[in-house]
């Protein structure tokens, strides 16, 4: 078996993949050769060694090679895996500024929001590459994607290719412990299933696993007797959505914010980044990114006013100090049931829906739960959502399919189309100066659009 990681100089994305792939004994009685590819030659080189010692620790019969060349790392892979961003912090702070700077409060501007819509125009170029690379030169071969827009990339994977691609995120995991604490029972006593959208799904299911018995009852119970400012920056907006709408949405405030007009109420967005304008454009040549949210959440309080530290451990160390424990990534469940046979809990995946979630096209790509059949994945038909809830993923879908039509026509007029529609913009005009100024400030990076 032929796996290729592309985006391997991650010490978390290839760090945690690695380990994974090595710690299955399914995947291991099959034969395993793991190619890593990345642009990065240096950490890339880093990830190989750290792969060989992890092969050795465990006395494994894999064998492990890296490239820089994408081609020569795609031919007869049996699963492809990506997880990739060019120059992420820098084209993420515009993002979330410029958008704000035009009155469009949108909370955070990675996967919703108009800063999502940019985000996944610079993603679309570099993920279709690779998957017109494996439409030509690994055509069976399973289409494993990590990279954040997740559902508007894997739109535009599925709509412009042949390719067979899936979407993982671990949202529907925090969103499940998040249960798991306000009903103070452990995680492995519940039978949980949700659907909707990546970074935007609601838990239709909450039952005990032994017993069958409805635990919503007592959810609802247990969340009117919380603490408000309990883990507010987390579940604070999950909580005024449960008590509105009467389902749990997941994963967690911030990513659920970015597909309401109203959430900065109980979002602290305007931490998410930080600059000065009076120092200037943090986009000019030489200019520092702006601060990132998590200096801000965690600095040093005891030294409030010292420079924030960007010092990390090297690479080699880092990946050191992780057990050799598999991770709660869907990535290796997928490839055991799908090329082992291996029955697998699948309760979030990033799939054409094919009428999993009813009334939804069939097209448009969401986040169910996921069996495998005759070696494909297939969403697991849900219950109807609830009519406010599907009109917000409804529209959502709406958005996202003009997004993939705007990349593919090169069209300035259905970009503007797919920003109109978002639910936090609220003004023609400032909407098409903050599409210009955006054109701009990425026009390195972004596909021309006419």
């Amino acid at each position: 078996m032929k796996v290729t990681l592309i985006g391997a100089g991650s010490r978390e994305f290839a760090g945690t993949i690695i380990r994974d792939l090595l710690l299955s004994k399914p995947i291991a009685a099959t034969g395993l050769d793991i190619v890593l590819m990345d642009i990065a030659a240096g950490p890339l080189a880093e990830m190989e060694e750290y792969a060989r010692s992890v092969i050795g620790q465990l006395g494994h019969a894999a064998t492990v090679s890296s490239t820089t060349d994408l081609e020569q790392a795609v031919t007869g892979a049996d699963f492809v895996l990506t997880a990739i961003e060019v120059n992420r912090y820098h084209y993420w702070s515009q993002d979330f500024a410029v958008p704000r700077k035009y009155g469009f409060r949108q909370v955070y501007g990675e996967n919703g929001g108009p800063g999502g819509l940019f985000h996944a125009l610079r993603q679309f170029g570099p993920l279709l590459e690779i998957a017109r690379a494996i439409e030509r030169l690994a055509p069976d071969a399973l289409f494993i994607n990590f990279s954040n827009p997740e559902h508007k990339v894997c739109e535009a994977i599925t709509r412009l290719t042949d390719v067979k691609v899936v979407g993982l995120c671990h949202g529907y995991f925090q969103g499940a412990r998040q249960v798991s604490a306000l009903l103070e029972r452990p995680l492995d006593e519940l039978d949980l299933a949700a659907a909707g959208i990546n970074h935007f799904t609601w838990f239709q299911r909450i039952r005990d696993r032994a017993t069958g018995e409805d635990l919503y009852p007592v959810l609802r119970e247990r969340e009117h007797a919380a603490n408000w400012v309990s883990d507010w920056h987390e579940v604070g907006l999950s909580r005024i959505l449960f008590r509105r709408f009467g389902l749990w949405p997941s994963p967690s405030a911030n990513h659920i914010g970015e597909y309401l007009s109203w959430a900065d109420d109980y979002v602290p967005a305007q931490l998410q980044y930080f600059h000065d304008p009076a120092d200037g454009s943090p986009w000019r040549e030489g200019a520092e990114t702006p601060e990132w949210y998590y200096e801000i959440r965690f600095a040093d309080t005891d030294r409030p006013y010292q420079p924030a530290t960007h010092a990390q451990k090297s690479l080699q160390d880092a990946l050191t100090d992780r057990p050799l424990v598999p991770s709660e990534e869907l990535a290796i469940p997928i490839i055991e049931w799908v090329a082992c046979g291996v029955e697998r809990d699948l309760p979030a995946v990033n799939v054409p829906n094919r009428g999993a979630i009813p009334d939804l096209p069939d097209d448009m790509v969401v986040e169910v739960a996921a069996t495998v059949q005759d070696g494909r994945l297939v969403p697991v038909p849900v219950e109807p959502l609830p009519e406010a809830v599907f009109a917000m993923v409804r529209l959502q879908g709406s958005i996202h399919k003009l997004l993939v039509e705007a990349y593919a026509e090169q069209s300035k007029a259905k970009l503007l189309q797919a920003v109109l529609l978002d639910p936090v913009v609220d003004n023609h005009n400032r909407a098409v100066a903050m599409v210009d100024e955006l054109l701009e400030l990425q026009k390195d990076i972004l596909p021309p659009l006419r």
